[in-house]
């Protein structure tokens, strides 16, 4: 029961990223649009071989929380580290290869965003 949540949890929240990812904000000329928060974490390398690092533009790296999940849901516990203050490496050399999903919430904006990542 629990999987089948966090699979429905995973598909909704993917569902919502390619909704926003879509959409363009319509607004009169000289307004800025609003930043999407799901453009602004970035990934790499991936495919990952011993690291991954995050590059969050709009968020500290203070503030954030970050896990890995396995493709069927199960938390792992990785080492995390961070470098500046806007870029996190997570640890992921003693992973199986394979698929992951790095969860990322900030609690200050309510950002919360899946990313997945490659493993080799």
């Amino acid at each position: 029961m629990r999987f089948i949540k966090l699979v429905l949890v995973v598909l909704m929240l993917s569902a919502f990223q390619l909704t926003m990812a879509q959409s363009q904000p319509d607004g009169p000329p000289g307004v800025t649009p609003e930043i999407n928060l799901t453009r602004s974490v970035h990934l790499f390398p991936n495919p990952a071989t011993e690291f991954v690092d995050v590059q969050l533009d709009q968020f500290p790296a203070g503030n954030v929380k970050l896990t890995v999940h396995n493709i069927i849901g199960n938390e792992l516990q990785v080492e995390t580290e961070i470098l500046d203050e806007h870029l996190i490496r997570v640890k992921v050399k003693d992973l199986a290869t394979g698929y992951y999903l790095l969860a990322i919430k900030d609690e200050d904006s309510k950002f919360r965003g899946t990313y997945k990542f490659l493993k080799r």
